[in-house]
């Protein structure tokens, strides 16, 4: 089996491969591809995976190639994990919002538009190249914002499925907190990717018992802490809400904390200094401590249950949170929009399994956001500064013209030499 990871010269890659490597029974890969423009981060990052592999004794071959064409070919799997831009971007996404007042954050408001308006095309040209080399080929994408590349993806008729680590982390986190183990939880995960609640927590399947009310009962505080949200407002909720709602649930908040403090886009550049610095180690081995830091924490899980599914192995678990066509499982939604639900996943895809009616408070802010992601994807195929701002004044964290007007300027300012079109 040939896996190939394109944005493989990131410092998220040994994560992956130590999933790769642990779980080979569950996907057995011959043969794993790092992809990146970037040569000496691809050189590191492929040392590291090699000695990865070799200490855990696994057969498969790790090759490096800035050759995108070359890579994909005969590939079974193509996961997209890049970033358009790199860091500098998303310290540009992170801060410039700030100055309009407007959370600054690298998937979602203003700066997930730039970061979506960057890497569209971008996606698209892969995918295409993926299309014609090997028409078979599965693609997984990690690339954020998820949501609207796979729905980018999946509108141009592409063999993809879309990956997020929250659903998983949560389970992991809501496991150790109830004493059983992951895969005995089935969460019933609803929403947009980056914009989910869940709105019950199964023991032992999507028919067991509800234990989210015995959740929130013993351990409210401690799951609240987790999404620096109140607890009183997880108890008015009923359901948990994904961190990334701190952002619409604390706007200001939030706003005045990131003005008050670096980027994270600068914590994350200087902690991707280090850890390259580290993997040029030969006596490396495995995957340092300090990535946990980094994020996507059991993205190789995740990774490796889809990739094992779409490819006829079976992915260990009878469902998974993918993001895929809505095709009516929401039913207030088009059915060509992306939503992040649990799905089955086989050779043939994924097919959302049904939800239970989502309240109107999950599903008015689910709906705008929707409506912003059909607006950002228009944007990003066709450029063009009025359907910039028909998106941002359509974002539920933007949403005043004087703000879209000035966000726009600023938006095309910062991102001229990614945007043919500007």
């Amino acid at each position: 089996m040939k896996l190939v990871v394109v944005g493989g010269g990131s410092t998220y890659t040994p994560e992956l491969v130590d999933g790769f490597a642990r779980l080979r029974d569950t996907l057995p890969v011959g043969e794993l591809v790092l992809v990146d423009p970037a040569a000496e981060r691809l050189r590191l990052v492929g040392g590291l995976a090699r000695r990865i592999f070799a200490k855990q004794g696994h057969p498969g071959r790790v090759t490096t190639t800035g050759d995108l064409d070359a890579a994909v070919d005969g590939a079974d799997a193509v996961l997209l994990q890049l970033r358009v831009g790199g860091q500098a971007a998303r310290e540009q996404d992170e801060t410039w919002p700030l100055e309009c007042g407007c959370v600054g954050q690298e998937t979602t408001g203003a700066g997930g538009l730039a970061k979506a308006l960057r890497t569209v095309p971008v996606v698209l040209d892969i995918a295409e190249r993926v299309r014609k080399a090997n028409p078979g080929a599965w693609i997984i994408d990690f690339t954020n914002p998820v949501g609207i590349v796979t729905r980018a993806l999946l509108q141009a008729g592409h063999r993809a499925v879309g990956l997020c680590n929250v659903a998983i982390g949560l389970q992991r986190k809501f496991a150790a907190l109830l004493g059983t183990a992951p895969a005995d939880l089935h969460l019933e995960h609803v929403g947009l990717n980056h914009l989910t609640w869940e709105l019950g927590v199964r023991l032992g399947g999507p028919g067991g018992q509800d234990v989210l009310p015995r959740l929130l009962a013993e351990h409210g505080d401690a799951v609240a802490g987790d999404l620096r949200l109140p607890r009183g407002l997880l108890d008015r909720l009923g359901v948990v809400p994904s961190y990334y709602l701190r952002y619409f649930y604390a706007h200001d908040e939030v706003v005045e904390e990131l003005r008050g403090k670096p980027s994270r886009a600068a914590e994350v550049a200087a902690m991707e200094r280090r850890l390259l610095e580290m993997y040029g180690d030969p006596a490396l081995d495995e995957k340092p401590a300090l990535l946990s830091q980094r994020g996507g924490a059991y993205y190789s899980e995740a990774a490796v249950d889809l990739a094992a599914a779409l490819l006829g192995g079976g992915g260990g678990t009878p469902s998974q949170v993918v993001n895929v066509r809505n095709a009516g499982t929401l039913p207030f939604l088009p059915d060509d929009a992306v939503v992040e639900v649990q799905a089955e996943v086989d050779a043939d895809g994924a097919r959302p399994l049904p939800v239970r009616e989502v309240d109107p408070l999950q599903a008015g802010l689910i709906a705008h956001v929707a409506a912003y992601e059909d607006l950002a994807l228009e944007a990003a195929l066709r450029g063009g500064r009025d359907r910039v701002f028909r998106a941002l004044l359509a974002h539920p964290l933007v949403g005043q013209y004087a703000y879209a007007d000035t966000l726009t300027d600023r938006l095309l300012a910062h991102n001229r030499e990614h945007l043919t079109w500007a």
